[in-house]
């Protein structure tokens, strides 16, 4: 986002409606300022100075702000589908803050945090989502169908190994072990930490598919652990020799170890198959319950600090383990910046309870609610043959498009509102259709109570509508300013010579420069060619003519330089020493029609100088013509009271 050039805030209808308690202290070009936004403005002013600016003199530098911003709105930059975008997008980002229910969110960590205080034992059989909605539908009810045989009495091994899609169900026939909170996604945590000891959870979602849990026992946590290892690797399906080897290999390095424990790192590092962590001797990131295969974790955890393990097998191969620091369990304090973060990542299942909690709330505070009939009747609709253009059509411009959806602060919403974002809106299998339209009205409900609420703020909270406001003519000031004063000073090359002439006894050097162009290139024939071709072609289009002939064998650029600022231009002008170029491949080098100027001859020599009092004289006219155009009465009697 760019940088705002000067505080402050614009003006809305809303302000007439509130004049009564908050005067108008000012009035530009017929749009009313009431004092509320002078004094806040003025007082986030003072608090930037080192010394408090006059009321006076604060006065007529937010007079020429508020002309510029009415300016910026006469040129309808206000307007622009980028602007809109962009204060869309902030107004959302402002008021978020302000509609976040703490409580609920701290109920969500503290949750978090007591979680953390144990372990619990899972077991799970998974199957992985699809991208065909239809073919999901159908592995949520097989899973339920699995779960009503475990319900009944079927071993839950068994239909692991047959049904589950987890890859690791080979190894662990389902059996997690014991798991720590905040390592798997919430849904799946959720149902192993509420399901009681010995019982299946109902199907649950994921992002990554659907599960069915048996949860276990529940252990004092064990915190997380800081460990090194050296692996060899036993293939799948291994024989017995490769067996044998892998045995061998691990016995031999723990005896190495055994002998001399400071050398468990060089060892790691060059024997362990674990390349990762052998890079950093060994060392694995820290680990908690579940992370870890269940031989390993064990072995690990059941170990002192600085202890080192004899061989430990897993079924990835052979494992010598040296434990480095144990960590206790994390109290609430110490987890709640992990936990924010991760209820504010949409990935996460609290993301979702959030939003829908907000909604929740909104819809009370603003009499809301979806027409639940309507929203039926079209679910029945798009169940019967899917959602096609037809079918979205009807309810933007057709019969259905007056339907009722929803109803907010009173108003009534047609369907055609919430539709209107939906136009390439399509799905062929009727089923899924039907869930479609469910979402589609939910989180257009959502939506639409979210800007209710934004509204809400605007009209009823100072801070929200000041620094709204003060971010939206922040922006205009900064196009305007773009447009009237920085691009046109910038671009303006006539204009810029022309000022300079004016001006030229304010633009002069305390000791002379050479001007002229520098040329490097291969050697001292195409030197030769060069300057010949030089001396053939215009001055104004020299450099880029030598550059697009000679490509890649010359080095050119048009230079102006006091003495000691250019080892070569020392050499060719000032008497200086010899230089070897910094470029090999430009060993020959000369100055072409080099002139010594004891003071800048045209604009482009003070370029940025001169540019700069350019663009202060174009905002002087700016503004002489600004205090013409738009008319302003000063409320003095008002003016006087802020403090």
């Amino acid at each position: 986002m760019k940088n705002k050039i000067l505080v402050g805030v614009g003006l809305s209808a809303c302000a007439i409606a509130w004049a009564a308690k908050d005067p108008v202290i000012m009035t530009i070009n017929g749009v009313d300022v009431p004092k509320s936004e002078f004094e806040y403005l003025y007082h986030k002013n003072s608090q930037q100075q080192l010394a408090p600016q006059p009321l006076e003199e604060y006065a007529e530098m937010f007079k020429v702000y508020k002309l510029k911003v009415a300016d910026a709105k006469a040129c309808g930059l206000d307007t622009t589908e980028s602007f809109r975008k962009e204060m869309q997008q902030y107004r959302r980002e402002l008021a978020a803050p302000f509609m976040a229910d703490s409580a609920y969110i701290n109920k969500l960590v503290a949750e978090a945090a007591a979680r953390a205080l144990e372990d619990v034992e899972a077991s799970h059989i998974m199957m992985l989502k699809t991208r065909d909605a239809a073919e999901n539908r159908r592995l949520r009810l097989r899973l339920d169908s699995l779960r009503q045989e475990l319900i009944a009495g079927a071993d839950f091994t068994d239909l692991a190994l047959r049904y589950s899609q987890d890859r690791s169900v080979v190894n662990n026939k389902g059996y997690m072990g014991f798991i720590s909170s905040g390592r798997f996604p919430y849904e799946f945590e959720t149902a192993a930490f509420t399901t009681p000891e010995g019982e299946i959870s109902e199907v649950v979602e994921s992002p990554a598919g659907y599960h069915i849990v048996k949860a276990g026992r529940h252990r004092t946590s064990r915190g997380k652990v800081e460990a090194a290892h050296i692996m060899k690797l036993l293939p799948k399906g291994a024989s017995e020799a490769e067996k044998a080897r892998a045995k061998h290999q691990i016995d031999s390095l723990y005896a190495l170890v055994k002998a001399d424990p400071s050398r468990f790192g060089e060892i790691a590092k060059s024997n362990s198959d674990d390349k990762g962590s052998a890079r950093q001797n060994g060392k694995l990131p820290i680990f908690g319950s579940g992370e870890m295969v269940p031989e390993f974790e064990a072995a690990a955890f059941a170990l002192k600090d600085g202890e080192i393990s004899e061989p430990v097998k897993s079924m990835y191969g052979w494992h010598i383990i040296r434990k480095i620091l144990q960590h206790s369990a994390q109290t609430e304090q110490e987890l709640k910046p992990e936990i924010l973060r991760r209820i504010s990542s949409p990935q996460d299942g609290r993301y979702r309870l959030v939003k829908e909690h907000r909604t929740s709330n909104l819809a009370a505070k603003h009499q809301a609610s979806l027409n639940s009939e309507a929203i039926g009747e079209i679910m029945s609709k798009a169940g019967e043959n899917g959602i096609d253009s037809l079918f979205v059509a009807s309810y933007i411009a057709g019969p259905l498009s007056s339907v009722t959806v929803a109803q907010i602060d009173g108003v009534s919403i047609p369907a055609s509102e919430m539709f209107s974002n939906m136009k390439k809106l399509r799905q062929s299998d009727p089923g899924t259709a039907s869930e479609v339209i469910k979402d589609v009205a939910d989180n257009f409900f959502a939506r639409k109570l979210v800007e209710a609420e934004e509204d809400w703020l605007y009209d009823n909270n100072a801070e929200y509508r000041n620094l709204l406001n003060e971010y939206r003519d922040g922006s205009l000031l900064y196009e305007v300013s773009v447009q009237k004063v920085w691009d046109k000073a910038a671009k303006d090359e006539a204009g810029l010579q022309r000022y300079f002439e004016n001006h030229k006894g304010d633009y002069t050097w305390t000791e002379p420069r050479v001007k002229g162009v520098l040329v490097q290139t291969v050697n001292d024939s195409l030197a030769n060619v060069i300057k010949t071709r030089m001396n053939e072609l215009p001055a104004d289009s020299l450099v880029q003519n030598i550059r697009k002939e000679f490509p890649g064998k010359v080095q050119i650029d048009k230079v102006l330089a006091t003495k000691g600022t250019n080892a070569i231009v020392d050499n060719l002008v000032f008497g200086g020493p010899e230089v070897k170029p910094s470029n090999s491949n430009f060993t020959s080098y000369f100055m072409f029609e080099p002139r010594m100027l004891d003071n800048p001859e045209e604009a482009g020599d003070v370029r940025g100088q001169v540019t700069s009092d350019y663009q202060t004289e174009l905002e002087s006219l700016w503004i002489e013509d600004l205090k013409k155009a738009y008319p302003v009465k000063v409320n003095k009697k008002e003016l006087k009271k802020v403090k």
